[in-house]
């Protein structure tokens, strides 16, 4: 494990993540919704309830759960364009809200979820590095509000318990040589290995996506990240839980 007499640019420690705040029920209209920030990072994610499931599921008793991704045009230094002007969606935003979609689904019993479909969207207000990581942390919070609406309003049975575990999801790296936790954007761009992980509330992975962006990564440097990234999603479980409440 990586020590943590280093400090990063910002103070931070080695196994540190930025102040995490996640701000529960930020939009009125939303079944559920959460505002995370990831240190500079913020993203909405909104969950909406809809009272049928795409047509390949029909009739099958089983509930459906997907997501998209976005970024605003200025969540970046410099204004990008909207996917929507451009007349398509770009990989990596496809990619993004597949990964999201599919962390989500893994803590989620379908068929207790009954015949109905609950959509989130994740649009990335500031990006400063972790636009997915906090996207999935986020969209978790946002899901378990319009899972419980869904369940006081009778659409889903109040004793029924659609979700089978929490979701979070946090970013490690070896930047300079040195195995880090939750990159910031100053760190990603310079980062040698790049990894996200996404874990259940148990630690039980879900998905890991690593590149070496410079040399090659040995098994020993694998597993030190893995260990970072587990120890950044169980904290980040705590706060989930701690947001959420009775209702975690």
């Amino acid at each position: 494990m990586a020590t943590n007499d280093k400090a990063r640019t910002d103070g931070r420690r080695l196994d540190e993540l930025r102040e995490v705040t996640i701000e529960r029920g930020w939009s009125e209209q939303a079944e559920g919704s959460a505002l995370i920030s990831f240190g500079r990072t913020r993203v909405l994610c909104t969950a909406s309830v809809m009272p049928t499931v795409p047509r390949w599921m029909a009739g099958k008793g089983k509930g459906w759960v997907t997501a998209e991704y976005s970024m605003l045009p200025r969540s970046t230094n410099e204004r990008m364009d909207r996917e929507s002007v451009r007349g398509k969606v770009g990989g990596r935003t496809h990619e993004i809200s597949r990964l999201v979609g599919r962390s989500l689904r893994a803590g989620v019993d379908m068929r207790a979820l009954g015949e109905l479909s609950i959509a989130v969207d994740c649009d990335v207000l500031q990006a400063d590095g972790g636009t997915r990581t906090a996207a999935i942390t986020g969209a978790y919070v946002a899901l378990a509000d319009a899972i419980s609406w869904a369940q006081g309003e009778g659409r889903v049975p109040k004793n029924a318990k659609p979700l089978t575990d929490s979701v979070a999801a946090i970013s490690v790296g070896i930047v300079d040589g040195t195995p880090m936790l939750d990159l910031a954007y100053t760190e990603d761009v310079r980062a040698e290995t790049d990894m996200n992980v996404v874990a259940t509330g148990r630690g039980l992975l879900i998905e890991v996506q690593g590149t070496a962006e410079g040399a090659p990564f040995d098994r020993s440097e694998l597993d030190q990240l893995l260990d970072l990234a587990l120890a950044g999603t169980a904290r980040l479980t705590e706060i989930q839980r701690e947001v959420l409440g009775a209702s975690a």
